[in-house]
């Protein structure tokens, strides 16, 4: 399938490990054009080198300042931009009663905010050309429990923003959705190091928690953002989708 993507102007936070990294590399492959901002110079550097239609940008994504200067670097650099991946994400602290109140504001900085001033800056330019695709990377845990009540509180509200956003800007010809992945395992990841650690243990939580019977990869979550992010995904506005081997134990 042909998802016409080749010269898009693609913008993709958090772009240089695990998922980012795989949803920057997708749509450098379907020949669109790529934006990646990061915070970490070497692994920025390592990618630009790798693909000629990468560029890339050190930005710290949770620095007002500093998501304004990059939507202006881009719009400058690509002369626009059409698809925005907000990706940028962790997490931190512990149990509620644990965990400092500073921490829970961090999280919703670097899972949250982030990626609502993102939009609306993008959003602005997509306007003018009435045409544009935001997909926020956000959690099965932002919609049930598990995982750190920072983050999960961070990707609930991001769930929800994408929702009421999309409402908003679909008048203008802007999709807004979000991809809600599960456990997925990769080399810099959370998952990996746990399953060196404690490898019976693991292997029984994904026998237990997972129905398809193994973590998911980074590139099953970037072959459903790019097809989200394309035009062959058209009618598809204000949706969550999960990505998760049966994961997720909602019935909605």
């Amino acid at each position: 399938m042909d998802l016409n993507l080749k010269g898009k102007k693609v913008l993709i936070t958090g772009g240089t490990k695990g998922i980012g990294q795989a949803i920057a590399v997708l749509f450098a492959e379907e020949g669109a054009d790529v934006a990646v901002a990061a915070r970490g110079e070497d692994d920025l550097e390592r990618l630009s080198q790798k693909f000629t239609n990468i560029r890339t940008y050190k930005v710290d994504v949770t620095k007002q300042d500093e998501r304004i200067q990059l939507i202006e670097n881009v719009v400058k650099d690509f002369q626009g931009i059409d698809i925005l991946i907000n990706n940028a994400g962790g997490s931190n602290g512990g149990q509620a009663l644990e965990t400092d109140l500073s921490l829970f504001y961090e999280a919703m900085e670097l899972n949250y905010f982030s990626a609502v001033h993102l939009s609306k800056l993008a959003a602005e330019y997509m306007k003018e050309r009435k045409t544009g695709s935001i997909v926020n990377i956000t959690s099965i845990f932002g919609r049930e429990s598990g995982g750190k009540v920072t983050y999960n509180n961070a990707k609930s509200a991001l769930i929800s923003f994408t929702k009421s956003f999309a409402d908003e800007m679909i008048s203008y010809g802007i999709r807004v959705n979000s991809i809600a992945p599960g456990s997925i395992l990769h080399e810099t990841g959370n998952w990996k190091k746990r399953l060196e650690e404690n490898p019976e243990k693991i292997n029984q939580f994904v026998k237990n928690e997972i129905p398809a019977g193994r973590f998911g990869t980074v590139e099953e979550v970037a072959n459903a953002v790019v097809f989200l992010a394309s035009e062959k995904a058209s009618w598809i506005v204000g949706a969550s989708l999960n990505v998760d081997g049966g994961q997720s134990k909602m019935n909605f």
